[in-house]
């Protein structure tokens, strides 16, 4: 592989933001399906008479799913390379938002929503950002891992309120299509323009001063993430930081995302304003984010979660005060604040997994993010159950802020990592 020429890594923009440029809109594509599971809990009730519960199983899957397979995704990525498995994530994502138009039944909500969105969305998650960042930066990466995690925001700040209308003015097989077309619409970006490594063009990683040789296919994926599981597990920050990120799915994903909506609308709100709520948390989530991503760069991650986590947990506190029929500035407040928090806790997160476990770092995310996703799929049933029990979405806002609280005292627990030293809690 050719050495670079240093003049031309200084004449000219590096090569890497262009493949983040694409990496942020690819997720963006991604994105897109999972901003329609909180509108169509109504619609879905209302044509076939499924319950909150029913809709909560099949979103429940669905983020389980997308947990679950970014650890094998990252594995896959170092097999076959970033362009290959994101083009094909993509098309399943299409696949399965299309065949939705088609079904009559719950299991089918299951198989297409739960099952093929599941895989699709997975392949596309955190951890293909965290492979981007690692082979593609040495510097800068804590921001670039900020502004491609505030991608999926912005997916939701695009096309909810997009979809929102779609679904009150005509429906919501529409909606599905819209989202279906979307995913294919970013293969072709994909395949032109996303490259593996660095070295596929003769570059250097930016910021990197020395050349960066392209590593091998790694054989046998799917063993690798299992090995790198089981190594990790042996560990305390693992379960620390797997036990806090399932705390922050649960109360992101699980509840605001897939919740919020319908709870609103149970207050008198219409579906439309709930929506565009959701949408203006999207806007500051990507603020929040990036933000997050330059102060990682330059304060301990651990007390940024502690920090994150905490102010949260109060917010949730609060919400049950705040839903009311119309948009009041107190709601307001609150959609910022949580929007400023939503993912923030993503790039602190991914540099604690890369300060405890360097090259393996992607994989051991992918499996943190799983409990991510288990988090939150644990609360999207839960929470869709507890509505159909109580009546009311109350005592799940105040669970999960007494989880946030835990969550905050779990990553305090983690010990800086010691040169030499290995990982423990």
């Amino acid at each position: 592989m050719r050495e670079p020429k240093p003049a031309r890594d200084r004449r000219r923009v590096h090569r890497a933001w262009f493949v983040a440029a694409v990496a942020f809109v690819t997720i963006i594509g991604a994105a897109a399906f999972r901003t329609l599971p909180g509108l169509m809990f109504d619609p879905l009730n209302e044509e076939f008479g499924w319950s909150r519960g029913t809709v909560g199983a099949a979103v429940s899957v669905n983020l389980a799913l997308y947990g679950l397979t970014a650890p094998f995704a990252a594995a896959l990525m170092d097999r076959f390379g970033i362009r290959k498995v994101v083009a094909v994530a993509l098309t399943v994502i299409a696949l399965g938002s299309g065949l939705t138009v088609w079904m009559t039944a719950p299991w089918q909500l299951l198989l297409c929503w739960g099952l093929l969105v599941g895989l699709g969305t997975g392949s596309m998650a955190l951890a293909f950002a965290a492979t981007v960042t690692n082979r593609w930066f040495t510097e800068r990466r804590g921001l670039v891992t900020g502004i491609l995690t505030a991608a999926s925001a912005s997916g939701q700040l695009i096309f909810l309120p997009l979809l929102s209308w779609i679904v009150d003015r005509h429906d919501w097989r529409p909606a599905a299509v819209t989202v279906a077309l979307a995913a294919l619409a970013v293969v072709p970006f994909v395949w032109l323009l996303l490259r593996d490594h660095p070295a596929d063009v003769g570059m250097r990683p930016y910021g990197a001063q020395e050349f960066v040789p392209k590593p091998d296919p790694v054989q046998g994926a799917a063993r690798r993430a299992v090995k790198v599981l089981f190594s990790a597990a042996r560990t305390g920050p693992f379960w620390l930081l797997a036990g806090s990120f399932a705390i922050c799915g649960a109360s992101t994903n699980g509840l605001i995302q897939t919740h919020f909506v319908p709870a609103a609308h149970d207050h008198g709100m219409p579906i439309t304003a709930a929506a565009s709520l959701l949408a203006v948390i999207g806007v500051f989530d990507v603020i929040g984010t990036v933000a997050s991503g330059w102060f990682t760069d330059r304060f301990e991650a651990r007390r940024l979660l502690a920090v994150y986590y905490a102010l949260r947990g109060i917010s949730l506190l609060f919400l049950p005060m705040l839903l009311a029929p119309n948009v009041h500035p107190p709601m307001l407040f609150f959609i910022v604040f949580y929007g400023l928090d939503w993912v923030a806790t993503v790039p602190p997160t991914i540099a604690l997994c890369r300060e405890h476990y360097g090259e393996d770092s992607a994989i051991v995310f992918g499996w943190v993010l799983a409990s991510h996703q288990i988090g939150a799929a644990v609360v999207a049933f839960v929470g869709g159950v507890a509505r159909d029990v109580f009546g009311s979405y109350d005592i799940v806002w105040f669970a999960s802020g007494a989880l946030c609280a835990a969550a905050a005292l779990m990553v305090l627990v983690i010990r800086r990592r010691t040169a030499g030293v290995p990982a423990l809690a």
